[in-house]
């Protein structure tokens, strides 16, 4: 019998991975996007190929009764549910004495009350079910080791990996698990500018590769699965060991600490892309 999976933010990049891997695992998989509306259809029929009864919903999961409405939908479509991965959210970073006001409440409401509300309605679902389950919230390897100007973006995802800590205590004693899980570089886009920008840092990522959608997915995959039954409340990165020599985030071009550091912000947006 097929399980029900929900994953946020799942029409493109990390979430089509995760919903992919879902997909070829055996769930039936329900996918919320922002506006990609083609690129969900075209998701929905790809995941049918797996054999997978697949359901898509636009969503802004910056409102409160989104988060909510998101997760009665999701349970409703699958008939059960029994994993949740939040991964909707944007990366958004500047020097702090310059964060504007509108883009950190974003990052707050969307990164992380999004996530925590989400997570919540999941495991009240799960609950009254009487359904042991699994959680995931897709974090980032920001929230150990700080970048500059990710003061924000890096302090919310640690703080999600501290509260799945708490989360999975209180949630053991229904069966439900929950992690998180860490990405490091992962190149989401194709275009020509990417592409070079990943080959180039790649290079310099001690397993010798950009990361891609489908290595976090496997691992979402995993701490899903009866595999990880006795793992609750654990952070599994997947960075192809990019964050253990501490290496510089820029593979070519000015130092930290340069005053023409970064020296172009249109590349450099795709560093750690969230959706």
């Amino acid at each position: 019998m097929r399980k029900g999976v929900l994953v946020t933010g799942g029409s493109r990049g990390i979430g089509s991975g995760i919903a992919r891997c879902m997909a070829q695992d055996g769930y039936d998989v329900a996918f919320t996007y922002r506006g990609a509306h083609k690129e969900a259809q075209a998701l929905c029929r790809e995941l049918e190929g797996y054999g997978a009864r697949a359901f898509c919903r636009q969503a802004n999961l910056e409102k409160v009764e989104d988060c909510r409405e998101t997760v009665a939908w999701a349970a409703q479509a699958l008939g059960q549910l029994d994993a949740a991965v939040c991964n909707a959210g944007v990366t958004l970073t500047y020097p702090f004495q310059d964060f504007p006001l509108e883009q950190m409440q974003t990052l707050m409401d969307l990164n992380l009350r999004g996530y925590l509300l989400t997570a919540q309605a999941a495991a009240k679902v799960m609950i009254s079910a009487g359904r042991p389950g699994a959680i995931v919230m897709i974090t980032s390897v920001r929230a150990t080791r700080a970048f500059p100007e990710d003061a924000v973006y890096g302090g919310i995802k640690a703080a999600l990996c501290r509260a799945a800590e708490g989360m999975a205590l209180d949630l053991a004693r229904y069966g439900i698990r929950v992690n998180t899980v860490a990405p490091g570089y992962i190149q989401t886009r194709d275009t020509p500018e990417v592409q070079a920008f990943s080959d180039g840092f790649g290079a310099r990522i001690p397993l010798g590769r950009a990361g891609r959608p489908e290595d976090i997915g496997q691992a979402v995959r995993f701490l899903c699965s009866s595999q990880a039954a006795y793992i609750t409340g654990a952070t599994l990165r997947v960075d192809g060991g990019l964050i253990l020599p501490g290496m510089p985030e820029v593979p070519f071009g000015p130092a930290w600490g340069n005053p023409d550091y970064p020296p172009d912000r249109e590349i450099l947006d795709y560093r750690f892309p969230g959706e």
